[in-house]
C-alpha cells in the first residue's frame, strides 16, 4: 500500500468498514488488516484485541464529520504507522489507537450508561499491561492529548518536547495527520487518478492547442468539508512538519517514512484542489498561466520561506496569518469563507502549498520560518515585486 494514496486509503476504509458492520465478525481480522504482513508475538496481540475490543464500545456509532464511523481514525492511523514500521513496537501501536481516548472519550452523545461501561472495560484492559508499560502508555496518551486554552502551535510544541524522551510521539502525532489529510473526500476514488498533475501544468504552460484540464465528469456534489477548509488542513500540516524541522534533530527512519507521506499526501491534496478549480470554476487559460507563472515568481523571490506579513503587496503576502491564524476559530471561520470565494487566490494558495511540501521532501533543512510553539511571526523583509508581479487579479 502506497500510504499517500488516496485511492489505496478508501479501500483501507472499505475493508475495515466492512469488517466492523459485518455480524460474527471478531477483532482479529481488523489487527490483521492493521498490521498488514507485519507479525506479533501472540502475546502481545491479545493486549491489542482487547483494546480494539475497547474502541468499538467506546465509540459506538459515533461518526466522523463527514460521516463514516469515528472509530476508523484511530484503526487507520495505527494501520498507517503498522505499515511504516519494518517491525512495528506494541507501544506504539497502543499509543495510535488511544491517542484520542482523553479528548474525544466519552463522546457527548454518549448515553451515560454506555460510557461507565466501556470506561469500567478500559480500566479492566489497563490492569492487563505490565505496571511499567501501562505507566509509559497513559505518559503518552496524555502527552498527545490537547488541552483546553491551547493554541495548536503551542500543543505541537509541547508534545515536541516530550518526543526527547519518547520518540514514538512524533510517528503517532505524524500517523493521525495522515490519515487526517487523507479523510477529507468522501469520493469512489480519487479524482485525479491517473491524471500527472506535472503534465497538465506543462502542456498550459507551453502546447498552444492545449484545451485545458477536463475530467470529463460532472462537478462532484458538495460536502461538509470545502477546498478552504482542506487548504486549513495542509497549513496544520505545515505547522507541524515546520516544528519538527526545527526541533528534532534527528527523525528516525519509521517517522522520517511518514513525515515524506504526510508532505506526498499534502502535495496530492493542493494538486485536487488547483484542477478541480481550473476545471469547474471559469478561470480561462490565460489567467490560468498568469497565476502559475505569480505564484513561481513569488516562490523564487523566498516568498514562501518564512511567513509574510499581511500589508505586503503581494496577495499571497500574510496567507497564512490572514486566512489561516489558528488562534480564533470564528475568526478563522469567516477568513476561511472569504477564501473560497476567492477561487484566484484558492489556486494560488494550493499552488503554494504544493512548493512547500515538495520543499520539505527535497531539502532537509526546509522550514517555515517564522512558525514556532508561541505561535506565527512575520518577517518584514518584503518579497521583491520585480520577481513577483501580482499579473492575474486576486479576485473578490
Amino acid at each position: 500500500m502506497e500510504l499517500h494514496d488516496l485511492g489505496e486509503f478508501f479501500r483501507l476504509s472499505a475493508i475495515l468498514n466492512l469488517q466492523l458492520s459485518a455480524r460474527g465478525v471478531g477483532s482479529r481480522n481488523i489487527l490483521s488488516l492493521i498490521l498488514g504482513r507485519r507479525s506479533l508475538p501472540e502475546g502481545e496481540k491479545a493486549i491489542l484485541l482487547d483494546v480494539l475490543s475497547y474502541l468499538d464500545e467506546a465509540y459506538g456509532t459515533e461518526r466522523r464529520k463527514l460521516g463514516p464511523l469515528a472509530v476508523l481514525h484511530p484503526l487507520r492511523a495505527t494501520a498507517l504507522l503498522a505499515r511504516s514500521s519494518e517491525q512495528p513496537l506494541q507501544l506504539d501501536l497502543l499509543t495510535c489507537l488511544l491517542h484520542d481516548k482523553l479528548e474525544d472519550i466519552p463522546f457527548k452523545n454518549t448515553p451515560p450508561a454506555d460510557a461507565q461501561r466501556a470506561e469500567e472495560h478500559f480500566l479492566r484492559m489497563l490492569e492487563s499491561v505490565d505496571p511499567e508499560r501501562k505507566w509509559y502508555l497513559m505518559e503518552r496518551v496524555n502527552w498527545l492529548t490537547r488541552q483546553p486554552g491551547d493554541t495548536y502551535y503551542a500543543y505541537i510544541g509541547q508534545l515536541l518536547d516530550h518526543a526527547v524522551q519518547a520518540p514514538s510521539l512524533v510517528r503517532v502525532k505524524l500517523a493521525d495527520r495522515l490519515d487526517n489529510t487523507l479523510d477529507m473526500r468522501i469520493d469512489v476514488d480519487d479524482p485525479i487518478r491517473g491524471v500527472d498533475f506535472f503534465a497538465t501544468v506543462f502542456r498550459l504552460m507551453f502546447v498552444n492547442g492545449y484545451k485545458g484540464y477536463d475530467p470529463q465528469v460532472e462537478h462532484p456534489d458538495p460536502t461538509p468539508l470545502n477546498g478552504a477548509q482542506r487548504l486549513y488542513q495542509l497549513f496544520k500540516n505545515a505547522v507541524l512538519m515546520s516544528l519538527v524541522r526545527k526541533k528534532v534533530t534527528n527523525l528516525e527512519p519509521t517517522g522520517k517514512g511518514i513525515f515524506d507521506m504526510l508532505a506526498l499526501a499534502s502535495m496530492k491534496e493542493a494538486e485536487r484542489i488547483v484542477l478541480h478549480i481550473f476545471a469547474y470554476h471559469g478561470i480561462e487559460l490565460q489567467d490560468q498561466r498568469a497565476l502559475i507563472i505569480d505564484v513561481m515568481r513569488y516562490a523564487q523571490a523566498g516568498g514562501l520561506q518564512h511567513v509574510t506579513p499581511p500589508e505586503a503587496p503581494h496577495d499571497l503576502d500574510g496567507l497564512f496569518l490572514s486566512c489561516f491564524e489558528d488562534s480564533s476559530p470564528e475568526a478563522r471561520k469567516v477568513n476561511l469563507d472569504r477564501l473560497y470565494l476567492d477561487k484566484r487566490l484558492m489556486v494560488k494558495s494550493a499552488l503554494a502549498f504544493i512548493v512547500i511540501f515538495m520543499s520539505f521532501l527535497d531539502d532537509p533543512s526546509y522550514y517555515v520560518s517564522g512558525i514556532h510553539e508561541g505561535g506565527m511571526n512575520a518577517d518584514a523583509t518584503p518579497v521583491p515585486q520585480d520577481l513577483a508581479p501580482a499579473t492575474a487579479p486576486a479576485g473578490a
